[in-house]
């Protein structure tokens, strides 16, 4: 693996188990930039219903994934969810987006969280919508995308041509083995890998809870197979690692209020070839750290929020934003 640069976020202590969004869009047309880092592959990773104080209270003895990535990457414990909505598929859409969930406004219009099988992004926003599979596919490259629920067939049905591969399986470790497996073997230049054991224990024991945190050690363990063989194997030198999540997770069993700190409040990191170490409100200093705030999305500055992460990963990439996009459309947030 090409060496990281060394310093160590001294802002994400960890302990057990865009530029700022303005109201109108920006045409991708219209943007010009260069390449964030050497990356020719982007695996983005997004870990459902992750609460930050479950990493701090892990630390690097129960969380040494989550303490490597971000210890070695560009990342933070405070970036926001969508202002919206805080739940699993508005979040994600708009991950796949870069738009916020406000139909009335710009946004994607994906405000239910079940398997409705006859809907799509386009008929939920009332007009075409394109994300970051389509942009990929647009480019001659190929995508994949591994979910852990089955929901996530709506984005199949919404970007059939844009996701080469499309993978379910509600056993995680079996899921991320069959992701790295195919990451080692087909030329994706972007892989999507869900998934959700922190959430699927939340929702069961509740957050913060014995088996949660047992949950997130869990996941941590599976995404270590990951870096294990990115730095395992010489033909993964170029893959850089998006991770985030679709929201937190407060203690308790109670549904996702988007007023709640815990729910709202989410990682975000960056990390691989060409990435700076360091905490990602110190590297872009156009963004805004909200501290325990929650910024609507005409905050003169912004925090770093899910949404960020197709066009970044396009950045990455050396393409340009999502046609539409807003969160992140001038590519400006900076990992190196």
């Amino acid at each position: 693996m090409l060496s990281r640069l060394g310093a160590v976020v001294s802002a994400l202590t960890l302990s057990l188990v865009a530029p700022a969004c303005a109201s109108a869009q920006t045409p991708a047309a219209s943007v010009r930039h260069e390449p964030s880092s050497s990356a020719t592959r982007v695996l983005a990773i997004s870990v459902d219903g992750l609460n930050t104080d479950a990493i701090r209270r892990l630390g690097s003895t129960g969380a040494p994934t989550f303490h490597r990535l971000l210890d070695e990457g560009a990342g933070t414990l405070n970036a926001r969810t969508e202002f919206e909505q805080n739940v699993t598929l508005p979040n994600h859409t708009g991950m796949m987006t870069g738009r916020r969930v406000d139909r009335r406004h710009g946004g994607h219009g994906v405000t239910w969280d079940d398997d409705r099988r006859r809907m799509t992004v386009a008929k939920a926003a009332g007009h075409p919508v394109q994300s970051v599979f389509s942009v990929v596919h647009a480019a001659g490259e190929r995508t994949a995308l591994f979910s852990t629920k089955e929901k996530f067939a709506l984005y199949k049905r919404s970007w059939s041509r844009g996701i080469d591969r499309f993978v379910v399986n509600e056993d995680q470790t079996a899921l991320v083995h069959r992701a790295v497996a195919d990451l080692a073997s087909a030329d994706r230049a972007f892989t999507f890998l869900h998934v959700s054991l922190p959430d699927r224990f939340g929702h069961e024991y509740g957050g913060m809870s014995a088996q949660y945190l047992s949950a997130v050690r869990q996941t941590d363990q599976d995404l270590g197979v990951v870096l294990a063989a990115i730095d395992d194997n010489p033909s993964l030198d170029d893959v850089v690692v998006v991770l985030t999540a679709d929201h937190g997770f407060m203690p308790g069993r109670t549904t996702h209020s988007p007023k709640v700190l815990a729910n709202y409040r989410i990682p975000f990191v960056a990390w691989g070839p060409g990435v700076t170490a360091g905490d990602l409100y110190a590297l872009n200093p156009d963004y805004r750290d909200p501290g325990t705030a929650r910024p609507r999305y005409a905050a003169a500055r912004q925090p770093v929020r899910n949404g960020d992460l197709g066009n970044l990963s396009l950045d990455l990439l050396g393409m340009r934003s999502i046609p539409g996009s807003e969160l992140d459309a001038k590519q400006n947030l900076d990992v190196s």
